[in-house]
């Protein structure tokens, strides 16, 4: 009860700040394709600086939050049963000198039961030259090829965690290759930056257990188009997603006490990160024998069909961790995670539908082993997703930045960050739609079956079912406004069964230059 107190506080700060705002639109002429930038606070034409708030809080009964009231939402929210926020966001658009359009935005939370009191979650610069964009701060980026309102996640990366800093240059829209008439584009991306949870792992993990400070980013993307939409509605698309972790110290490594590992940074670092080989000297033996650093990532593709009525598209994701899952050397149809998403354009009632079917199972196979005299064989099996001998996993601030259907380290009550279920299959149902033009829904529901890891199986299957109903109500009389509601539930034997409600109250553009 303490946080939804505290979001009573906070609620009514907001109303009084939004009664009292002056609102003055200007408009400009300077326009450019939208779609380019995509904003939290909405399209908006170019010369504008605008401002938004936010508060929310959530309020329940079990041992945890809902998942669905946290997970893929950026890393702005808890696991706790209760947890409040308040949120101010600054950004604007301008077109300066050359056919350079400038993009900036900052936004600041503060909350109780959060990672942080008070933190900055974007604070970005991005500066785009036609088709071409550079990007450098902390911005909010959603997974490829899915609608991330009613998808589980992506599986490199999802948008579930907070959004890590980086210097990013990237085609964020297909460029059509000269030469093809516009049936076949390009886009992708190439990204640097670092990891900033380590106070928060400090306070969260216990003092003899592992952690790191200091750990380097990196991830890149590249996909292919064929077809031309705007002379035939069917188009295909293929494209590979991979992420690295690198350099930083290791405290405590594999939670041993003591043992302290110093990974390197060098310039040949980066690149080695860009195209991962095996580690020289200044890595540990592991790294030697393997792949540099943490490497992961996933193949995507999709098939679309787009017309003035609708869209249908079939998603297909397969995960890997190293070569076996990378070259489908168990298996192809492991590691994978299967969407068929439906888009009304016509029918306010149901606006889009998403079905899919993950399974992170199998993992190649139980076994792994590396050739050694007495066994000459090497079996590429066991690959453990999501975590790593190192780095512990691929989370940031202890929520994975890959699908959240593998729990999250902020569930751990031992102190440890390690990934303790990652064997996972699940059935899931998204739906959204605008019934009335105050109204807007969504509804989401996932059914998953649990086996822990393979070092560290669960003894019995463990399920998990969660939901979520979530309205949003836009009042005419009350212009900029909104107030989301949501009810949320997990049940079953992963995380118990935890019950919570959700309010939050937003203000756009409260202020207008």
């Amino acid at each position: 009860m303490k946080a939804f107190r505290y979001f009573t506080l906070l609620a009514a700060l907001f109303i009084t700040i939004g009664t009292n705002a002056q609102t003055t639109d200007t408009t400009f002429v300077a326009k450019v394709d939208s779609a380019l930038l995509g904003q939290r606070c909405g399209p908006f034409e170019y010369n504008t600086i605008k401002t938004s708030y936010e508060a929310g809080g959530v309020a329940g009964s079990g041992d945890y939050a809902p998942m669905w009231h946290f997970s893929n939402r950026q890393g702005m929210g808890s696991h706790e049963n209760g947890w409040a926020y308040a949120r101010i966001g600054v950004e604007g658009r301008h077109f300066l000198n050359g056919g350079i359009f400038l993009d900036w935005g900052a936004d600041v939370v503060g909350g109780d039961n959060l990672t942080s009191n008070v933190f900055v979650q974007q604070a970005y610069v991005d500066f785009s030259w036609k088709r071409l964009r550079i990007s450098l701060g902390q911005k909010e980026r959603w997974g490829e090829l899915k609608n991330h309102r009613l998808t589980t996640g992506a599986l490199t990366e999802s948008g579930n965690a907070r959004p890590i800093p980086q210097i990013r240059i990237e085609l964020p829209k297909y460029w059509n290759i000269p030469g093809t008439k516009g049936w076949l584009g390009i886009r992708g991306h190439i990204a640097y930056g670092w990891f900033t949870d380590e106070n928060w792992q400090k306070d969260f993990v216990a003092p003899d257990k592992a952690r790191t400070t200091g750990v380097r980013y990196h991830s890149k993307s590249g996909f292919l188009r064929i077809g031309n939409g705007k002379k035939f509605p069917l188009t295909a698309e293929l494209g590979l997603h991979m992420a690295t972790q690198f350099g930083g110290t290791v405290y405590n490594r594999l939670n041993e006490p003591g043992r302290c590992l110093h990974n390197p940074s060098r310039l040949k670092d980066y690149l080695q990160a860009f195209i991962p080989t095996k580690g020289d000297s200044q890595y540990d033996i592991a790294d030697q024998v393997n792949i540099a650093g943490n490497v992961l990532g996933s193949y995507l593709g999709a098939i679309t069909w787009n017309d003035n009525e609708w869209k249908l598209r079939l998603t297909y994701e397969h995960a890997f961790e190293d070569h076996s899952q990378m070259f489908w050397e168990y298996g192809i149809w492991t590691e994978q995670l299967v969407g068929l998403e439906l888009e009304l354009k016509k029918f306010n009632w149901i606006n889009g539908v998403t079905f899919e079917y993950f399974n992170l199972k199998n993992q190649s196979g139980p076994i792994y082993h590396d050739t050694n005299s007495q066994i000459p064989d090497q079996i590429s099996c066991a690959d453990n997703n999501y975590w790593h001998h190192t780095y512990n996993g691929w989370f940031n601030y202890g929520m994975m930045i890959g699908t959240p259907l593998v729990s999250s380290p902020v569930y751990n009550n031992d102190g440890t960050l390690m990934i303790y279920n990652n064997r996972v299959e699940a059935f899931h149902f998204g739906i959204e739609g605008s019934p009335l033009g105050w109204l807007d829904y969504r509804l989401l529901f996932t059914k998953s079956n649990n086996w822990g890891t393979y070092s560290r199986p669960f003894l019995e299957i463990k399920e998990n079912t969660s939901g979520l109903v979530e309205l949003t109500f836009k009042p005419s009389f009350m212009k900029k406004w909104s107030i989301t509601t949501s009810f949320a539930f997990d049940k079953g034997e992963l995380y118990g069964n935890n019950y919570g409600g959700m309010i939050t109250i937003t203000r756009r553009n409260v202020f207008n230059f």
